[in-house]
């Protein structure tokens, strides 16, 4: 896909990963929707709003609207999708990158498991029902889910977070066999690599991050999948499978990861104190 003119949608654009990610494709560009809860007038803990997104979208001369979305109501991402086509009257890519977590296994409350799996993994599914009769009426598309190692690898206390993010790769190569012969192309981005976003790092506090990449990097690799032509759909892509592949995504961090994240989800019995992705 040629991403000049296209008109894209990003959830979680407020901070880390998806503000990468709006920017890029601003700098690609597309115009760009910022999708997320926080704005100035109602900033969250961690810091980022859409509003700061937005003015790096347009210092990096795109152009862009600010959405400020509930992902946990239905009604807010069935909104957001139809706010971002009536303003510019049509819609060619969505990146579902918005996901929370919170700390908790077997004994997390219901409440917290039922909020991530509105966020992480239902709000991704409304907003592709939403968008893809627009993607049709433009001719095609691409939507690219942003999963975690945390789906294919028991990390503590993310037990909610990891269900939720095998389900959306589940989700991502259902949606694609449907939408096979309608030009829209549905892929799956893998983070295996350690990225420092604001999420990630106010969630492991006291680790080692000098192996961690900037957001960029990460974004390098959406806007990669995301200009793939429609029949590359279906697939599971690993961050650090696509830079082995690729020779993309080039190391920013003070020293290169060195891990090998696993490619499929775990069988058997994992080893707490061993863990592939944040030991490494």
């Amino acid at each position: 896909m040629n991403l000049q003119g296209k008109v894209a949608l990003v959830t979680g654009a407020s901070r880390g990963v998806g503000a990468a990610t709006a920017v890029a494709l601003a700098e690609a560009g597309a115009r760009v929707a910022c999708a997320a809860r926080s704005t100035a007038a109602t900033p969250q803990r961690t810091p980022g709003t859409i509003d700061d997104t937005l003015a790096r979208v347009r210092a990096a001369g795109g152009e862009g609207i600010a959405v400020p979305t509930n992902l946990a109501s239905e009604d807010e991402v069935v909104s957001m999708v139809a706010r971002t086509v009536e303003h510019f009257g049509r819609l060619d890519v969505l990146v579902n990158n918005a996901a929370i977590t919170f700390v908790g296994d077997l004994d997390i409350p219901l409440k917290r498991y039922d909020l991530i799996m509105n966020v992480d993994l239902r709000a991704p599914l409304v907003a592709m029902r939403e968008a893809v009769p627009h993607m049709k009426r433009a001719g095609g598309g691409a939507i690219v889910n942003v999963s975690s190692a945390a789906a294919l690898y028991p990390h503590a206390g993310l037990m909610a977070y990891g269900i939720a993010k095998i389900g959306l790769e589940r989700l991502t190569v259902d949606a694609a066999m449907q939408l096979q012969g309608d030009a829209i192309a549905v892929n799956c981005f893998r983070i295996d690599v350690p990225v420092a976003s604001e999420g990630f790092v106010a969630n492991t506090p006291g680790l080692d991050r000098s192996d961690w990449e900037p957001s960029d990097v990460a974004a390098e690799g959406i806007l990669w999948v995301l200009r793939q032509p429609p029949a590359f759909s279906g697939r599971r892509l690993s961050m650090h499978g696509l830079r082995q592949r690729e020779g993309i995504m080039r190391s920013r961090a003070a020293r290169p990861y060195t891990g090998t994240p696993p490619i499929e989800l775990l069988d058997g019995l994992a080893e707490k104190a061993d863990d592939p992705f944040i030991d490494a």
